[in-house]
């Protein structure tokens, strides 16, 4: 059934992508917004970003209030023999319960979505009703004065994970196994992706490994993103961890096979046609 324009918020910044080809829309909201609407559905963004920023426009047609704010949350990705170099060159504002427009309302499905430090913590409090879902790779970074990203130990883990009902996390945001553990111990359902080997689902004591389809990658952004966010409205649905994780399987993976956030939302959109059928 369609989440109305209401139903499912989504709550973090849209960023500024320096690329090698240009600047580009990214963040959560970004591809998550996109699929939800790809997925039949609407959804509401609490965000910010700064009023000369056009990369807004790819959140045309979804319900979004912008938080006015003196610059855009820009990153750069560099990638070396060494791996990835990650750099923060300007963070927009903090989003907080009091930016909420009081017609949204409580949605059916809130989903935290930082990429900096933006989302206050207090949101986890103030959705008592709804599904509440987080992807929360901004809390697990920081960055020093020169804007080089690292890892974060991170002080809330506890406390957030254990008000949350589901938490999706890429394999690239823990540290180490035994914080794994520790988050598998605090979160009601954890789920941890793993790119083409698929995902595992963290649930009480059970850990189960859900394979994905072979499909050839064309550019694997966003992926994630949309993962979680077909994950979470499809565990809204159901109630069944297991099947969420195929459902958002399948979605992630026809979305890698395309390259630009158009041509993705489109994949994501057959994909989930062609889910249906096969079913």
């Amino acid at each position: 059934m369609p989440v109305t324009a209401t139903e499912y918020l989504l709550i973090g910044h849209i960023t500024r992508d320096l690329t090698p080809h240009g600047d580009e829309p990214g963040g959560t909201v970004t591809y998550s917004g996109r699929a939800v609407a790809a997925l039949g559905s609407h959804t509401a963004v609490l965000t910010s970003y700064a009023p000369d920023f056009t990369g807004s426009q790819v959140l045309a047609g979804l319900h979004v209030h912008n938080v006015p704010a003196a610059a855009t949350t820009t990153f750069e990705n560099v990638y070396t023999p060494h791996g990835r170099v990650q750099t923060v060159h300007a963070t927009a504002a903090t989003l907080t319960p009091d930016h909420l427009p009081e017609a949204w309302g409580e949605p059916a499905i809130v989903h935290l979505a930082p990429v900096v430090h933006e989302v206050d913590a207090r949101f986890i409090h103030h959705f008592p009703r709804s599904l509440l879902c987080l992807t929360p790779q901004g809390w697990l970074r920081e960055w020093g004065e020169d804007g080089r990203v690292h890892p974060r130990e991170w002080p809330e883990a506890q406390v957030i994970l254990a008000c949350a009902d589901v938490v999706v996390l890429s394999q690239e945001d823990l540290p180490d196994i035994a914080t794994l553990w520790r988050y598998w111990e605090w979160c009601k359902l954890l789920v941890l992706t793993g790119g083409a080997k698929g995902c595992l689902v963290l649930q009480g004591e059970t850990a189960v490994r859900i394979p994905t389809i072979t499909v050839p990658q064309v550019d694997p952004t966003g992926a994630g993103d949309i993962f979680a966010t077909a994950y979470f409205i499809r565990y809204h649905q159901t109630g069944d961890a297991i099947e969420a994780a195929h459902f958002a399987n399948f979605i992630a993976a026809h979305s890698v096979t395309q390259s630009g956030i158009d041509a993705v939302t489109e994949a994501v959109k057959q994909a989930a046609k062609q889910y249906e059928i096969k079913r």
